[in-house]
């Protein structure tokens, strides 16, 4: 039986953060030998919320650097850059005409967004985000989407468009599949100071932060704040660095846990701990970021061979398309 093909994708914001790796790195890199990964840098996307364009191909690099060192292997995960793909757009147009304003309105996500951005006026690219990110997937018949719970009603608008196509235009058989979200594992991790973790903040752990940044960073964590002193009980459920133990530091929870609510075990002393395992866990992408970082010309190849996988698949697509609409 042939793998399923994934398509995920990122905005190009520049060096990865602890809670990107969590909340879909990680799981990309799982998964590139069950299925068969395409991996977009949505360069598109950004212009949603930033119409600036100076940072977007240095951030490419990044985060392409980043993706390499944590494990992505381009020979089984394509990686492309979505404005190279002109089919993205025109796929895109096709669907924005199946699609009302009403129902992209409805979105919870978008609507989240506008508050938390505080957005006044929302431009028709933002409204039509989803409707670009299921021509994203949809373009490489795209037939699992791994996903954090804020994404799942833009699957379901990929979901929809991909019925209406077919209802419209395929009467004979299908040509676009209904993808299924796949959860991340991992909850979403907090910033150092409890918020949502965001470069823009200052609240991050990088993938490429060094030993001595990492430690001074988790000094600042916040933690229980009704243990002020090292033999003052705490409450590990309402620490964030104790989230943080549970994910880098399994082995030692249940002695963490009772070490702090005893008193025994102080805040410092725990924030070293944990810095530690952290650090454990980024030497290996440390080391091979540096030889990315020797050799960016790699990189870029890595990325315009991506592109050429994604050209013939994405061809071939609108072929399909085409035909089915009786147009070009």
């Amino acid at each position: 039986m042939p793998k399923k093909r994934i398509l995920s994708g990122m905005r190009p914001t520049g060096k990865m953060h602890l809670g990107n790796y969590l909340g879909a790195l990680e799981n990309w890199i799982a998964l590139q030998d069950e299925y068969q990964n395409y991996h977009l840098i949505a360069d598109y996307h950004v212009l949603t919320t930033n119409l600036s364009t100076d940072e977007i191909y240095s951030n490419t690099i990044e985060m392409v650097t980043d993706w390499l060192a944590a494990g992505l292997d381009p020979q089984k995960s394509p990686i492309f850059r979505q404005s190279q793909i002109k089919e993205h757009t025109e796929l895109f147009l096709i669907f924005s005409m199946l699609i009302t304003k009403a129902r992209l309105e409805r979105n919870p996500t978008l609507k989240e967004q506008v508050r938390d951005l505080n957005i006044e006026n929302l431009i028709y690219g933002h409204l039509g985000y989803p409707v670009l990110q299921a021509a994203d997937i949809l373009l490489y018949k795209g037939e699992v989407v791994p996903v954090g719970e804020d994404q799942l009603p833009h699957i379901e608008i990929t979901r929809e468009l991909a019925r209406k196509f077919n209802s419209q235009y395929c009467q004979d058989a299908p040509i676009f599949p209904e993808p299924e979200a796949k959860m991340t594992n991992f909850a979403r991790l907090p910033g150092l100071d409890g918020q949502r973790m965001s470069k823009s903040v200052g609240n991050t752990i990088l993938l490429s932060d060094s030993p001595d940044i990492v430690i001074q960073k988790l000094k600042k964590a916040v933690t229980d704040p009704q243990k002020m002193r090292k033999n003052d009980p705490g409450r590990p459920e309402v620490c964030l660095v104790f989230t943080y133990h549970k994910k880098f530091n399994p082995s030692e929870v249940p002695e963490i846990d009772t070490n702090c609510r005893s008193g025994v075990l102080g805040c410092v002393d725990c924030k070293m701990k944990c810095a530690s395992k952290i650090n454990e866990m980024l030497a290996p992408i440390l080391e091979k970021r540096k030889s990315y970082e020797n050799n960016v010309n790699k990189v870029v190849d890595i990325i315009n061979d991506g592109e050429a996988k994604a050209k013939e698949i994405a061809e071939s697509t609108m072929i399909e398309v085409h035909q089915k609409m009786k147009i070009g």
